[in-house]
């Protein structure tokens, strides 16, 4: 028995790629049932790789538990299938090209004039309005546009953040909006529209350098695995080649520091080095003082002297180490008749699965004639689509 929090809820999303996906991904763990619609060939993020037993790592990480429903949207019979579908549905997302779904006659705002309990969501790159609203977004291009890059690394060429940064916080932000318009609903009986944008999402994110360049000295510069505001903060290697980031918060901190891991209790005193607006100020001279301790260190000395003053430190992992990682929690899914193990959800509540479902195959639930999977969509809630 699905006694989740949102069972009962019914999801259609006609989506692709990650951000929307990933929305409706969290809203299938709490328990709604999601109606993923495709097209005859596929949520092009199937073909991203082929790095899980044959299937995508993107696909297999956020469409876990959905219900794959093939239609062409060209077609008038497939058109009314969805519209059977979204009739009986109490959210519609959709992350198509700006206007796409409008064209197809599945705008939101006429979809919630005819249906007002519906809730929809649609996401888009730049948003609904402005000069470059049409204009492909897709999760680089605006972790470019957004300035995440110009933060973002170490001096010299140009990098991306290493995961969909943007696609992600949309995501995330779509689900959040989702899930105050059910709220909102539960006290007014009305549905309502939510629109968020990749553009949006990553320049909320960058609101601090924004603010420092709007009304401070500048934004910061990149300075590779350092903090731009707070010192030391930032990457130190030890005597074995093995490499850590410790973080110094406040003055208690940074006495403590010099006293139980440099061992050089007065140096937090030095007028060089006394608060963090001088330390950052003389940041060149303070790492010297500090790498030079730990140039002395293996990396198993320098964690039992963090670890005694208490100092905040991380390792520096590649993706091997957190696969072994003492703190990684992962679910088991089931992926072409093998189990995988993905990472859990970043939250821990009481109706956590034991194990994921697995994610499906193009149209197993319905859609074209001659695919595979049943004819209809089972269940109390969607009833089945017109005759062609």
């Amino acid at each position: 028995m699905n006694n989740k929090p949102l069972a009962g809820l019914v999801v259609v999303a006609l989506e692709q790629a990650v951000a929307a996906p990933y929305c409706s991904s969290r809203l299938a763990d709490a328990g709604a049932r999601v109606i993923k619609i495709e097209r005859p060939e596929g949520d092009f993020a199937r073909g991203y790789d082929q790095a899980v037993f044959g299937e995508s790592s993107y696909f297999v990480w956020i469409n876990r538990g959905k219900e794959s429903v093939a239609l062409d949207l060209r077609q008038a019979a497939d058109k009314a299938q969805l519209q059977s579908l979204i009739d009986a549905a109490d959210v519609f997302i959709q992350n198509l090209a700006p206007g796409a779904a409008a064209r197809l006659g599945f705008g939101s705002a006429a979809l919630r004039a005819r249906l007002p309990r519906l809730i929809t969501c649609d996401i888009s790159g730049y948003g609904e309005t402005g000069p470059l609203q049409s204009l492909k977004a897709y999760d680089l291009l605006v972790q470019a546009e957004s300035g995440l890059v110009a933060v973002s690394g170490a001096p010299g060429p140009w990098g991306r953040i290493g995961v969909s940064i943007c696609d992600i916080t949309a995501g995330m932000n779509a689900l959040i909006g989702i899930q105050q318009a059910l709220l909102q609903r539960e006290r007014t009986g009305q549905g309502s529209g939510i629109r968020v944008s990749l553009f949006d999402s990553a320049a909320e994110l960058m609101a601090v350098p924004y603010l420092q360049a709007r009304y401070g000295a500048g934004a910061p510069a990149r300075v590779g695995l350092k903090h731009p505001s707070i010192a030391p903060y930032g990457a130190f290697s030890c005597a074995d080649g093995r490499e850590l980031v410790l973080s110094i918060q406040n003055e208690r901190e940074w006495a403590g520091f010099c006293d139980s891991v440099l061992r050089l209790p007065d140096l937090a005193g030095d007028a060089l080095f006394c608060n963090n607006r001088v330390r950052t100020a003389n940041r060149v001279e303070l790492e010297a003082r500090i790498q030079a301790v730990f140039s002395q260190l293996s990396y198993a000395e320098a964690v039992a002297r963090l670890t005694e003053a208490q100092t905040a430190y991380g390792a520096i992992n590649s993706v091997d180490d957190l696969i072994g990682h003492p703190q990684l929690r992962t679910r088991a899914m089931p992926v072409n008749g093998r189990t995988v193990q993905v990472p859990a959800v970043p939250y821990i509540t009481d109706w956590d699965d034991e194990a994921y479902p697995a994610a499906p195959r193009v149209g197993e639930h319905l859609g074209l004639p001659g695919r595979a999977g049943p004819d209809r969509l089972d269940g109390p809630d969607v009833p089945a689509p017109p005759a062609a």
